[in-house]
């Protein structure tokens, strides 16, 4: 689990956000009138028989609830105005790259390097599509080639999200995405960090001699 802290210019914890408060559950919100009087009479409740037809709308919809997707939350590297972080929820089939449903979602994965000659367009030769994934890692496939040679110096949970395939197209569960990690504003504190890839391989040749 990872906690969000920000801090105001003291150094004082202003706000945090953990991702163990979201809620993707869909409602549907109701109006009420309040200024409407009341009936002179009282309402007569009446039983009305069910159809078919509702039954397999109902059940349709119900079948449709229960399809299967992946709930992500991607968080921006800029802060609300209020210190807050800037979370949009998103929902999308399992199967897919990282980067074909960021960029389905109209959620922002290369900042300063959207243009079409800043980057690779998902070849994962520029690493300009870098992601922080702060929940969920056991969803993704794991690092190609391509990512261990372009993220040496970063955190293993740092990925390219054009090479991370977000599971298959039946798998159900949650991500927490840190968007435009190096220009992010915050900083996730989680339980022990994320070792960086570099470090790691170094202690593993130091143990082998």
């Amino acid at each position: 689990m990872a906690c969000l802290w920000t801090c105001n210019n003291s150094g004082k914890v202003c706000s945090s956000f953990s991702p163990s408060t979201l809620h993707f559950s869909s409602f549907q919100r109701l109006s009420f009138n309040h200024n409407r009087p009341c009936p002179s009479r009282p309402l007569t409740l009446r039983a009305v028989e069910t159809s078919e037809r509702s039954v397999s709308s109902s059940s349709a919809a119900a079948a449709e609830e229960e399809e299967a997707c992946v709930n992500f939350a991607f968080v921006s590297s800029v802060l609300l105005p209020d210190g807050t972080p800037d979370v949009q929820l998103r929902k999308a089939t399992g199967g897919q790259k990282l980067r074909d449903i960021m960029l389905d979602a109209n959620v922002e994965l290369y900042g300063p390097y959207a243009r079409p000659l800043l980057n690779c367009g998902g070849g994962g030769t520029c690493a300009t599509c870098m992601v922080e994934v702060v929940e969920g890692k056991e969803l993704l496939n794991p690092r190609t080639d391509k990512e261990k040679e372009n993220l040496k110096r970063h955190p293993k949970n740092w990925r390219l999200a054009c090479q991370a395939i977000v599971g298959k197209p039946d798998s159900r569960g949650m991500m927490v995405i840190q968007q435009l990690p190096e220009w992010k504003a915050h900083e996730w504190n989680y339980r022990g960090l994320p070792p960086v890839e570099e470090e790691e391989e170094e202690s593993v040749s130091s143990s082998s001699t």
